[in-house]
């Protein structure tokens, strides 16, 4: 689309017959900018390229995988914001992402459990995308059909319970060292 109104736009500029002040900076502006815009892309190939292997040679990344729809991206963000910190529960550590729900209260007035809207807003980004894109995987779309089928009225707040349990999930599997192993409908 952009090279077929770029076309379009120098098929109408060839056309007029009015010369506007300004109209050959076009001719200057815009192959720079093309260029500033093949530079940056460029490098943002090579920066994913040496955070993809980062990721890749740290120790955690096959225990962090191994989780459905966690892939590099999403283990570089996990990486950075909880590596280095130490989490007493999941519930911890869900607090600390936003996923747990509070209660808001004022005076005698409880209005019961809320999405927090606190905590750190990448970590929280992190889980919720891939829950989004754990959708696919038939064990969480159980659990998102459950949540639905229980009263969760909106799409977002499944996805939060979703989260929350992939990051109780994930909370484990880190704290062991542990591969996920989906639940078999013995053990469940």
């Amino acid at each position: 689309m952009g090279e077929r109104l770029a076309g379009a736009v120098i098929a109408a500029l060839d056309q007029q017959t009015v010369t506007v002040i300004g109209t050959n900076a076009a001719t200057i502006v815009l192959p720079q900018l093309a260029r500033m815009h093949a530079d940056i892309r460029e490098s943002r190939d090579t920066v994913f390229t040496q955070v993809e292997a980062l990721v890749e040679a740290h120790p955690l990344h096959p225990v962090l995988t191994s989780l459905p729809a966690v892939g590099v991206r999403t283990a570089a963000r996990i990486l950075t914001e909880i590596v280095g910190k130490d989490f007493a529960s999941a519930g911890h550590m869900a607090s600390y992402a936003g996923l747990a729900p509070v209660t808001w209260r004022s005076g005698t007035s409880i209005r019961g459990d809320h999405p927090s809207r606190k905590g750190n807003k990448i970590l929280k980004r992190a889980p919720f995308l891939s829950a989004f894109a754990a959708l696919k995987d038939p064990p969480s779309r159980a659990y998102y059909d459950r949540k639905r089928a229980e009263g969760k009225r909106r799409h977002n707040q499944t996805l939060i319970a979703l989260a929350r349990r992939r990051c109780d999930t994930l909370f484990a599997m880190l704290r062991d060292g542990t591969f996920y192993e989906p639940r078999t409908p013995s053990a469940a």
